[in-house]
């Protein structure tokens, strides 16, 4: 589990480098108010040459060191402990891993869960890189994570930096499991089905699908939590949610849904491909730590390549 746990961190971290602006640009549209037409109205990439006009290209990556902070964090645990957390329902349950492991129902639930326990960790982080993406450009704007850490600790104390985990916490569940499942159920039915062998192609269909299979369920939560988290005049979740639905109708929920895609699909697609190549790459340092360290005494070097290739078979 560690090592899946390094390898998910470090692929989500090359992922959020790579797809930054895209959440930058979804933050900007789902905290601004119909009043604001320019900032409504630009779209994804009308709001990010904005941006860039304004504030300047550095601005695309305003949030980005909690963003890797939380990446190292939520991905690590939510990625890494997802096939331990299979294991653990088959036996709670009573079931055989091998067999039910891959069973739909445990699946969602092992997603869930996964999430569930990673955001808690990881709410500060997320809370801090909320805040900086918003109020970028800004008078008075905060310049560091450390800065924002300390300001939201003077303004609400230690528990402002938990602020909004439920609905962050349901947004982040229901995402995992959707982002997982759909991974792990496109992958099967394209190596079943002969479609595509285990590979690049595999991972990167697979990841595109489960990117969009996310964005559908979680926009409406999404959408909510980031305007709880940058403060949406100290309302809780539910009354945001009433607020939201009254003033700009059903589709205020899914404000921000192409680049909240262009982000999530994106971003599910590095990290999936990045996180396969690690994994493979852990396996092959691995393995060459292994048989680097075999004793050379078989009599020749001859003897020495067949041991190895008996040994890989």
């Amino acid at each position: 589990m560690s090592k899946k746990m390094i390898c998910a961190g470090s692929a989500a971290c090359v992922a959020d480098v790579l797809t930054f602006p895209f959440d930058v640009a979804k933050v900007r549209l789902q905290v601004a108010q119909k009043t604001v037409g320019h900032n409504v109205k630009s779209g994804l990439f009308g709001t990010l040459v904005n941006i860039a006009k304004t504030e300047g290209l550095k601005s695309w990556w305003n949030g980005i060191i909690p963003g890797l902070q939380r990446q190292c964090v939520f991905a690590s645990i939510r990625i890494g402990m997802y096939d331990s957390t299979k294991n653990f329902y088959c036996d709670l349950f009573g079931l055989d891993p091998k067999k039910n492991a891959s069973a739909m129902p445990i699946r969602i639930l092992s997603g869930i869960t996964s999430g569930a326990v990673a955001i808690s960790f990881a709410q500060p982080t997320d809370v801090v890189k909320v805040r900086m993406q918003a109020s970028s450009g800004t008078v008075g704007a905060t310049k560091s994570s450390v800065d924002m850490y300390r300001a939201i600790y003077r303004q609400k104390g230690l528990l402002g930096l938990w602020v909004g985990l439920l609905p962050n916490m349901a947004r982040n569940s229901i995402v995992n499991a959707t982002e997982l499942v759909a991974y792990d159920t496109f992958k099967d039915l394209l190596i079943k089905n002969k479609l595509l062998n285990d590979g690049l192609a595999c991972h990167f269909s697979s990841g595109f699908c489960a990117g969009f299979m996310a964005t559908l369920v979680a926009s409406p939560i999404d959408v909510v939590k980031t305007r709880v988290m940058n403060g949406a005049q100290g309302m809780s979740f539910i009354k945001c949610a009433q607020e939201l639905a009254i003033r700009e109708g059903f589709f205020g929920f899914y404000k921000g849904f192409t680049p909240s895609f262009m982000r999530m699909g994106t971003w599910n697609i590095c990290m999936f491909v990045t996180f396969e190549q690690f994994k493979k790459l852990s396996t092959e340092i691995d393995r060459n730590y292994f048989f680097d360290r075999l004793p050379i005494h078989f009599g020749s070097l001859s003897l020495m390549d067949k041991r190895k290739a008996d040994l890989l078979k």
